[in-house]
């Protein structure tokens, strides 16, 4: 036994070392997220008297209301009452699971409002929203402002966040043929668990706060600036694991852990010009997929936004002094010399 405690105690002191949070004291800035049930209000409606329901609901919810009818379910002034009973009606099974999947949101309102601490930290100005949920169609996902899928979104005081893609992975729709080709493919779906929830949404704060400016970029460029986003959202979740940050599995964050030497030389030997706008070689390291073309199965696709990530670590690593605004607004090529990033 004296061999051991000692052997034990070891342990639990390098669990703790390692689990530990690594960002900033925040507990002296308070923060509260009100969380709003729409989508318990919204299904509890009575389809027999739906318009007195969802004039109800329209006072209740007046930010998210217009956009639910109109942008979500895609209803007008003419329809919205039927259209929205048969809604309800063809839906429930998908709020039921989403009411007992989410039956106490108290983890999650905690986990947000920590989140918005260190927005705070960094950002004091930034106003908090309150949170929504809702149960909206399942046949198709939100887009970023830069067109990319997202389940969530943010309206003009709130975040949205749609329980209909966070019902657990193993949820028979998610595996429905129509649903994978049309929807979200099992690589994406793989992450409709409420343990990405947090994470998925803080992404869309990151880029209220600071907009994917890649577009029409050179390819290092776009790295690097889809690398600051994830470098700010590694701000607001410190003690999240990246595998939830990043959408890659464990055993793909390993193998590029292992293999980041690999992949820059992959890169810089194969695209001769780190500026190219071709649309074959962006596509290749940018974006969504089960994996990067030319770097074989074991790796995650988007492994330009994972490289942007760690040129922009390098540089904020040289640059101490610089605070998060001024590491955000530097020119992707002032951060792409300066980092002088060479992994082995």
């Amino acid at each position: 036994m004296k061999y051991i405690l000692p052997i034990l105690f070891a342990l639990i002191f390098f669990t703790a070392c390692t689990n530990r949070d690594k960002g900033p004291d925040v507990s002296n800035i308070k923060v509260e997220v009100p969380v709003e049930r729409f989508d318990r209000d919204f299904f509890s409606t009575d389809t027999i008297h739906i318009v007195k329901g969802l004039r109800d609901l329209e006072v209740k919810y007046p930010s998210l209301f217009p956009i639910f009818i109109k942008n979500i379910l895609g209803l007008n002034d003419s329809i919205q009452d039927k259209g929205a009973a048969m809604f309800i009606r063809q839906n429930k099974f998908i709020a039921d699971a989403a009411n007992k999947e989410f039956e106490n949101v108290n983890d999650i309102k905690s986990d947000f409002e920590q989140s918005f601490r260190y927005v705070k930290y960094y950002f004091p100005d930034y106003k908090i929203p309150k949170l929504i949920t809702i149960v909206g169609p399942p046949d198709a996902l939100a887009q970023t402002a830069n067109g990319e899928p997202t389940p969530n979104f943010i309206g003009p005081d709130f975040l949205g966040l749609s329980l209909q893609f966070y019902l657990g992975k193993d949820f028979p729709l998610y595996h429905d043929a129509f649903f994978v080709a049309n929807v979200a493919p099992e690589f994406r779906s793989r992450r409709f668990d409420k343990k990405y929830l947090v994470a998925d949404a803080m992404k869309l704060v990151v880029d209220d706060i600071y907009p994917d400016k890649s577009g029409g970029r050179g390819l290092i460029e776009q790295m690097i600036e889809k690398g600051k986003q994830w470098w700010l959202l590694d701000k607001f979740l410190p003690s999240t694991q990246d595998s939830i940050k990043t959408g890659f599995t464990k055993q793909q964050l390993e193998w590029c852990d292992e293999n980041e030497g690999l992949i820059w030389n992959e890169i810089i030997t194969t695209e001769k010009d780190l500026y190219s706008k071709e649309p074959p070689t962006l596509q290749n390291y940018i974006g969504e997929a089960p994996s990067t073309q030319s770097l074989g199965p074991s790796s995650p696709g988007n492994i330009g936004q994972w490289i942007g990530w760690q040129i922009v670590k390098k540089f904020a690593e040289k640059n101490s002094s610089m605070n998060s605004k001024d590491v955000l607004t530097t020119n992707a090529r002032q951060i792409f010399e300066e980092a002088k990033y060479r992994p082995k």
